[in-house]
């Protein structure tokens, strides 16, 4: 039974806030926000009406993006000084959240544009082959190792991630390799020499290589890696016939893999040459 009429039982307090009674137990347990009363019969919690604002300002705090600990900390004495000095470097706070956002939102939107524009250029009667004016681009870069197999390929990708994490480089949501001209030219399609993560702005990195801007010969490979031989005999044939000189290395950007989908008959795969007019 209660107190008196003036006190609150927890399932209203609850109610009231559109909270839990077992957040509001659990702030108890911590020393957050205790109730005015226990009954000693029964251990029913019952809490007065002038706390409820006192669970406003904590509920309120939680959702400006302070911590429990933060919250009891500053709930032991907290004045207009002390609250204004404590919302500024929250507002600090928030502004990086923001800030990391918008890049993720930025690399999540590239991504999606590049699927798009995969999906576009691989409909049925489309051209495949296509010679695009490529924009500097930066590559975060590190070696596979021989022999070169996709188990070589597949861990220097994972280390390319795990270093650009580590080093807080802003990479975007995508993966590539390096294919050496000779070997293509051997038909050793598959051999990468490098995994590559398309970065922005990467600084003074060693491991960072910056492509130039210039005219590429692209083709559009659908379907699993191993078959991607195919479309390196196509794009070579085509550049031959538009009396073109391959001049680099061929850069593979995954476009549609295993982030994006389980079938590796939808994997599509951007495969870019430098040409000049022969």
């Amino acid at each position: 039974m209660k107190k008196n009429e003036n006190l609150f039982s927890i399932g209203e307090v609850a109610k009231y806030q559109n909270i839990s009674k077992q957040t509001l137990i659990f702030y108890d347990k911590v020393g957050l926000f205790r109730p005015a009363w226990v009954d000693p019969e029964n251990g029913y919690r019952y809490y007065s009406a002038s706390q409820l604002d006192y669970l406003d300002t904590i509920l309120i705090m939680k959702q400006i993006g302070f911590s429990l600990q933060e919250i009891k900390d500053h709930m032991q004495h907290y004045d207009l000084d002390s609250s204004l000095a404590m919302l500024h470097r929250q507002l600090d706070v928030i502004d990086q959240k923001v800030a990391g956002l918008r890049m993720i939102r930025s690399r999540v939107q590239n991504r999606c544009d590049q699927m798009e524009a995969a999906r576009t250029h691989c409909a049925p009667g489309r051209p495949g082959i296509e010679l695009e004016d490529a924009h500097e681009q930066e590559l975060f870069c590190l070696p596979v190792a021989a022999p070169y197999t996709m188990r070589e390929i597949s861990i220097a990708t994972k280390q390319c991630f795990a270093q650009a994490a580590a080093g807080a480089l802003p990479v975007f949501f995508q993966c590539g390799v390096v294919v050496p001209l000779e070997k293509i030219r051997a038909g050793r399609y598959t051999e990468a020499s490098l995994a590559f993560l398309p970065v922005e702005r990467a600084g003074r990195d060693s491991r960072v290589r910056r492509l130039p801007a210039g005219r590429r010969a692209c083709i559009y490979h659908v379907g699993d890696y191993l078959s991607v031989g195919r479309s390196y005999e196509a794009l070579l044939a085509w550049c031959r016939e538009q009396k073109l000189q391959v001049c680099s290395d061929s850069y593979e950007f995954c476009i549609n893999d295993y982030l994006t989908t389980h079938d590796e008959r939808e994997y599509i795969t951007k495969i870019a040459f430098y040409v000049q007019q022969a």
